[in-house]
């Protein structure tokens, strides 16, 4: 069972703005989340309802789980320093 990756608009958008050699460690960890989104190293946030995090280098994924759907939407993609802000 494998689960169905969606972005946010601003994560896409996000994404797409970071250099070639950060994609490619950002989607080798999005990758490991479509097979089990509770792997080991996502670490759900305090005082957030359904909100996990894992690291990618110096980002950070910000991802909801949606297990009626098999969906992980990703909310947030950011660099370790403005990640919370």
């Amino acid at each position: 069972m494998s689960y169905v990756i969606e972005f946010e608009k601003s994560a896409a958008k996000a994404f797409k703005k970071l250099d070639a050699k950060e994609q490619r460690s950002i989607s080798e960890t999005i990758d490991g989340l479509q097979k089990g989104p509770r792997q080991h190293g996502a670490i759900k946030l305090k005082g957030e309802t359904n909100l996990y995090r894992v690291r990618a280098g110096d980002y950070r994924i910000v991802y909801q789980i949606h297990d009626q759907r098999l969906l992980v939407l990703i909310v947030r993609i950011a660099h370790r320093r403005e990640v919370y802000r």
